[in-house]
């Protein structure tokens, strides 16, 4: 799904009010029922990470005072989710939250600080956090936080190659023939698209030499990092080329097509197959 600019702006507005619940999906469908919930949630997400990395070190600063007030809670009520609420309360993603105070306790118990690698383990299993009751509070937040942790990085992960496997099937269906990272991993390329078609094609009369596959909505921020560390390194080393955002792009973007970088929300139907030389076969 296309949608301008503009719109754009008015969904991230309204976003600005909503915390990461599972309610939070359903305001925002209810308030744009033309969009789908895969694309509303996924606009959530890149809006929702750009406000925590502009205040994550406002929280940083206070993490003291957030470690103290849940020990407090959590000793006054300790079978509630008080962890959570406070995370709903200080305006954090809850992952993030359980990430700082984690971080503080283990400071606290070993007197240093812990390694990421530790940190990032005890985030994936509570369980290994010794100390049941924070173990409990941190599964809460990662159970419940749409947008960061290990939970959402799984998911996230799960949803790319699902859709990377729906591009194989349908080119497998056109009988088009191409390679995948795994082909050009083994063939000494390091950082290569999804897809090389071995056979180039024509899409809406442009020539895509190679097809890359995000399981994400296009916004811009997100679009020219993209540009920058990806999309123009495949256009300089094997040619134009065609972005799939299967949950939509803002449509304003879709203006380096003359310069060899075509934007599609969908697998396209209207394909040519080219001889090698881009003449038609």
């Amino acid at each position: 799904m296309k949608i301008c600019r503009a719109e754009y702006k008015t969904i991230a507005k309204f976003i600005e009010q909503l915390r990461p619940t599972r309610q939070c999906m359903k305001i925002l469908k209810d308030r744009f029922p033309n969009h789908s919930q895969s694309t509303l949630l996924s606009i959530f997400s890149l809006e929702y990470q750009k406000r925590m990395k502009r205040t994550l070190v406002k929280h940083q600063d206070v993490v003291e005072d957030y470690f103290q007030r849940y020990r407090s809670e959590a000793k006054k009520r300790p079978s509630d989710p008080v962890l959570l609420e406070l995370a709903n309360e200080v305006d954090l993603s809850p992952s993030l939250l359980a990430r700082l105070l984690v971080e503080r306790f283990l400071e606290e118990q070993q007197g240093s600080v812990s390694s990421k690698q530790v940190l990032n383990s005890m985030l994936k299993e509570p369980s290994l956090i010794p100390d049941m009751q924070l173990a409990k509070h941190v599964e809460q937040c990662t159970i419940n936080d749409c947008c960061y942790g290990p939970l959402v990085d799984c998911i996230k992960h799960a949803i790319g190659q699902e859709h990377e496997e729906i591009l194989r099937e349908k080119l497998r269906e056109r009988n088009l023939s191409f390679l995948d990272e795994n082909h050009l991993r083994a063939k000494g390329y390091d950082k290569t698209p999804d897809i090389i078609l071995e056979v180039p094609i024509a899409v809406e009369g442009h020539i895509v030499h190679w097809i890359e596959s995000k399981a994400s909505f296009g916004d811009e921020q997100s679009h020219r990092t993209y540009l920058n560390e990806q999309f123009w390194s495949y256009w300089n080393r094997f040619g134009p080329g065609l972005v799939i955002y299967w949950y939509g792009f803002i449509s304003e973007l879709d203006c380096q097509r003359d310069r060899g970088i075509l934007l599609k929300d969908c697998f396209p139907t209207d394909i040519v197959t080219l001889c090698h030389g881009s003449s038609h076969c």
